[in-house]
């Protein structure tokens, strides 16, 4: 699972964080649930280090449920705004 900040503008992507990074592949499990929140709080935190606060969460056709709500609701409780 990965996600991306990209700004719409000018095409550029500012952060990202995937099932693959090695704060995330350290980790007991790198796929379900339990990842996919963890991709979103680092997705967070990445975020917010560099000055981004608020996002539009695009789920890219993908059903709001599962693991697309998992990395929603962990990005909301690493401080994104959405």
């Amino acid at each position: 699972m990965y996600v991306q900040v990209i700004d719409d503008t000018c095409g550029k992507t500012l952060c990202s964080a995937s099932t693959l990074d090695k704060q995330i592949r350290g980790s007991e499990k790198t796929s379900g649930c339990k990842a996919a929140s963890e991709v979103g709080a680092l997705i967070a935190a990445r975020a917010l280090e560099a000055g981004i606060k608020e996002v539009i969460f695009d789920r890219g056709g993908y059903k709001y449920h599962g693991r697309v709500k998992f990395l929603a609701d962990g990005a909301r409780s690493g401080g994104l705004l959405f």
